[in-house]
């Protein structure tokens, strides 16, 4: 490490003003805080001293999104070869089933290796071209800002990955990340000025623009030829009988082993998660806790409509299905779209919570709702605190009166 320091320290005067490849300092800057700490300290005369930087707290939210990435990959591959064995076929054609083998994985649906090696190899394609393609935005911007390259879009590309099918295509990938990086983020001003969750931006996109290779029950498992509707899919057109006719139970969907998008399908590995964000007090527990009771309010008290099979859902099934936990636990408590004060948070995550039940329950052709629900919260945000703020400045007002 000694010698990577002495080469960075030598190459330096080139990157910066007055240096060869000054137009390159951003992605220079980026290369040495990736192995570095920052050197650059607080000068003004109000400072916080903190022993947080904003590449720590992207490390520890990649911690705690963890969990779900290895259970999301695992369910990936669980499914794929839970299908194959159905089809009866031998495995998975192309360059995926001549890697396998190479990593002593086989097809067994009931081994956990076989399984987590499939998804493995649905879940890096994506990562690498959400990292690449973002990744060059993210350059690009800071170049022509003369900005550092902000470590956010670890968390945005990870988040970004683990909400979109395993069968998205690649080139869709790349674009629904630029869209999201682009237009969701660096047209406002780059990291911590924009209001919308970029990841959830670029999916957003990709649902409206390419919904075929999105939202159609073929896109759900990563096998040709096979067809399987999500849980809330089923429930949108069945309710729960057709639910627990498609042999899902209520553990199952609790721990992500069912249809669904890469990471979002398992409320425990949300939740072990949420307990380490809790912890490290990098995340908002006002909106988690504000988020799922937004959404069992509604659903305790608008039950029987046997006229909307969607109405007959009970609380429980509605926090473990789709992607309701991982929205509501790593998406709505984005530092810089979610609400800022105290108040203004409950308010926010009662709103995203609510928004989700009505998307589920009151419009028949959209059954999931958390991705809407958080973007429309999100463009509330700064109006819920700025009214939070108001009323405050009246109660002081009147009670100095």
């Amino acid at each position: 490490m000694k010698r990577l320091r002495s080469f960075l320290d030598r190459i330096e005067p080139l990157f910066v003003p007055g240096g060869r490849f000054v137009r390159f300092h951003a992605l220079f800057e980026m290369v040495d805080t990736l192995f570095y700490s920052p050197p650059d300290v607080a000068r003004g005369s109000l400072h916080i001293r903190d022993a947080l930087d904003l590449k720590r707290v992207m490390i520890l939210v990649v911690f705690a999104v963890t969990p779900a990435a290895i259970v999301g990959m695992w369910n990936t591959g669980f499914q794929a070869n839970t299908a194959l064995l159905v089809m009866g076929l031998d495995g998975i054609e192309g360059w995926r089933g001549m890697i396998l083998p190479l990593l002593g994985a086989g097809y067994d649906p009931q081994n956990f290796y076989d399984c987590f090696a499939h998804g493995l190899l649905y879940f890096l394609p994506i990562y690498a071209v959400t990292m690449a393609a973002g990744g060059l935005w993210e350059v690009v911007f800071a170049g022509v800002r003369n900005h550092e390259i902000n470590e956010g879009f670890f968390v945005t590309s990870m988040l970004y990955t683990l909400v979109l099918p395993a069968t998205t295509p690649l080139w869709q990938v790349a674009i629904g990340i630029s869209f999201g990086v682009v237009i969701g983020k660096e047209v406002f001003g780059g990291t911590g000025k924009n209001f919308l969750n970029p990841a959830l931006v670029g999916r957003a996109f990709l649902y409206f623009a390419y919904p075929a290779q999105i939202s159609g029950d073929a896109v759900w498992t990563a096998v040709d030829g096979f067809s399987g509707a999500t849980a809330l899919g089923i429930s949108a057109t069945e309710g729960m009988t057709g639910l627990m006719a498609s042999g899902l139970t209520w553990s199952q969907a609790f721990l992500g082993q069912m249809q669904g998008s890469i990471g979002e399908t398992s409320t425990l590995a949300c939740l072990l998660g949420a307990a380490f964000l809790i912890f490290t007090r990098i995340a908002s527990w006002r909106i988690m806790v504000a988020s799922f009771a937004g959404l069992i309010i509604p659903a305790l008290l608008f039950t029987g409509d046997s006229a909307n099979p969607m109405m007959s859902m009970p609380w429980h099934w509605h926090i473990v299905l789709g992607g309701f936990a991982f929205g509501a636990i790593f998406m709505t408590t984005d530092p810089v779209s979610a609400a800022q004060t105290n108040t203004g948070k409950w308010v926010f995550g009662l709103l995203i919570g609510f928004m989700t039940w009505l998307i589920r329950v009151i419009n028949p052709a959209f059954p999931e709702g958390i991705m809407l629900a958080i973007l429309f919260a999100n463009i509330f945000a700064p109006v819920i605190d700025h009214f939070v703020i108001q009323a405050n400045v009246r109660r002081r007002r009147n009670r100095h009166a």
